[in-house]
């Protein structure tokens, strides 16, 4: 039997890495005989390490993960399973709860504490998977002062604020957490993120304060607050954010993280002086579901299929087209991840940074730093790049420096606003770009839309009337589906979102007809030959497959230009 050597030892690990001396591990060592504490610990008091320092290495060793608490929001769901006496005893704290995928996270100051971990397993009943998070022993303590003790749902610290004495001039002055509108201002964003929100609106009234919630892209009104507390949220929300509390007369910029539900979620706020007084727009960005595999994205086989084969080019320009909203970004994350490699140099150009990716060079377009996109590139074309993704071409000058890279032998990806995957060539053409450069040099062009998907528990199935199976062009089934609403999908009828697509692949013959100057009337016959399909056909065909209804489909699609 083959015999595998023990793993080092901590201090001989530590030691090794050059993490401490071997003198400060033997002074250790001999204070630990006297005062017995973890070897760990007795080097934090010894001055030789710092807390955080020793918790990154120790879930290092460990082949675990270790979080940093100063900016987390517990979920309340996870401290309310988890029982004070329970936490304070074996210093845990409860992160978050998942009930679809029945784990249970915790930070925990040592990762080898099984009895705590049991412990807390048995109370749970076995319900759970415990997966627990190292943190530094201080940040857990801490924070146990804070989430427990305080109410942290929306409606009890909405009780707590009208019927008790709330200090709003703490706030100015850098408020603590025991205020319970730091408390309102973290539950509404940790509300969000668990509801699905991609943006959160703080918008004030002449006597309220409307909060609301854009959920699978459609707005939906979440609270009305008395307007007296828009001063304390918004002095809170520009704090955190960076932005400059004494400045409410002109727009600002600025961005936040916090960890939520064991996971670290970026918010990018924007503020606006409007006629009752600053709108603040958070944009959620949740790293997690921002880089979605291209297999797991929702497309339709043969889309997927000619998206592979326009991203194997090794060279030419990828345009991406359509409204704000419509999952741009999205999807150029996931073509960049696909050909993400350790021998490939991808550099990007974007404003702002949304989320960002380990290997690929980023870069932020900002006032700041004086660089347009059109500069940019100039820049990245020095720096012997591979892939290029050119955030938005806005102007001429861009859309020329784009052009250029692609010619110069480089996969070049971009997004341009437009409705459709046609409208891209006369919106270049009315850029200044020549026909003769178009001709060649752009690969694909994709357009795309988000719709909701029915929620598969309760949808609703029908016969389709007569104007309905015209608009199918009488090839629906015998029954279509539409929405009802249940409990899985708090009554909307609708749960996720779906991506239409229009993926228009150029070849030799739309070279030619593009740079004859064919109409985009010409150019749809002729992509159709090849079986390029309109955004309101991949739309119905997702209505005859029930993956959504057909209000849906005319909501988010122009119907009538099909």
């Amino acid at each position: 039997m083959a015999h595998f050597p023990e793993p080092p030892k901590l201090g001989e690990w530590l030691a090794a890495q050059g993490l401490i001396s071997h003198d400060q591990l033997r002074i250790a060592l001999l204070e630990q005989a006297v005062s017995g504490l973890p070897l760990g610990r007795q080097l934090i008091e010894l001055g030789f390490m710092t807390e955080s320092v020793l918790r990154d290495v120790l879930a290092q060793n460990a082949g675990e993960t270790s979080i940093d608490l100063t900016q987390v929001v517990a979920d309340p769901e996870a401290i309310a399973l988890a029982p004070e006496n329970l936490a304070r005893r074996h210093h845990i704290l409860p992160l978050a709860v998942d009930s679809e995928n029945h784990t249970f996270s915790v930070a925990v100051p040592d990762l080898f504490n099984l009895v705590a971990l049991d412990q807390l397993r048995a109370h749970l009943e076995g319900r759970y998977e415990i997966r627990p998070v190292l943190a530094a022993e201080a940040q857990i303590l801490e924070h146990l002062d804070k989430f427990y003790g305080f109410d942290l749902s929306v409606d009890g610290i909405l009780k707590e604020i009208e019927t008790g004495e709330v200090d709003w001039n703490s706030l100015q002055m850098g408020a603590e957490y025991t205020q319970p509108v730091v408390r309102l201002v973290n539950a509404l964003l940790a509300e969000a993120v668990k509801r699905g929100a991609s943006d959160v609106h703080f918008e004030p009234e002449s006597a309220f304060l409307r909060v609301r919630y854009r959920i699978d892209g459609v707005l939906e009104p979440i609270r009305s607050l008395h307007r007296k507390y828009w001063p304390a949220i918004s002095v809170r929300l520009k704090v955190i954010s960076g932005l400059n509390i004494a400045e409410s007369r002109a727009p600002q910029d600025g961005r936040l993280s916090l960890t939520l539900y064991g996971r670290s979620i970026d918010f990018r706020v924007s503020s606006l002086p409007t006629l009752h007084g600053e709108n603040i727009v958070l944009r959620v960005l949740d790293r997690e579901k921002a880089i979605i595999p291209l297999d797991h994205m929702g497309l339709q086989p043969d889309t997927l299929g000619r998206l592979h084969q326009a991203i194997a080019r090794p060279e030419g320009l990828i345009i991406v087209t359509g409204p704000t909203g419509s999952g741009k970004t999205t999807t150029l994350y996931s073509l960049l991840a696909h050909l993400n490699r350790e021998e490939v140099n991808i550099m990007t150009l974007e404003d702002p940074v949304e989320y960002p990716h380990p290997l690929i060079r980023q870069t932020s377009i900002t006032e700041l730093a004086k660089v347009d996109f059109a500069g940019g590139v100039r820049a990245i074309m020095r720096q012997d790049p591979d892939i290029v993704l050119v955030g938005e071409i806005r102007d001429r000058e861009a859309a020329e420096m784009a052009f250029r890279a692609a010619m110069t032998g480089h996969l070049v990806f971009t997004t341009l606003h437009t409705h459709s995957a046609l409208g891209v060539f006369p919106r270049l053409v009315d850029m200044g770009i020549r026909p003769a450069i178009l001709a060649g040099n752009v690969v694909a062009v994709v357009a795309q839309r988000l719709v909701r998907r029915l929620c598969p528990h309760c949808k609703r199935a029908y016969a389709p009337k007569e104007d309905e199976l015209a608009l199918l062009n009488h090839q629906a089934p015998a029954r279509i589906y539409k929405a009802r609403g249940c409990i899985h999908c708090a009554y909307k009828g609708y749960k996720g979102r779906l991506p239409l697509m229009e993926l228009l692949l150029l070849d030799g013959d739309l070279d030619e007809a593009i740079l004859r100057g064919a109409t985009p009337r010409e150019l749809a016959d002729l992509a159709g030959q090849k079986g390029w399909k309109r955004l309101a056909e991949d739309g119905l065909e997702r209505v005859r497959s029930g993956d959504t209804s057909l209000a849906e489909i005319r909501r988010v699609v122009d119907m009538a230009r099909r």
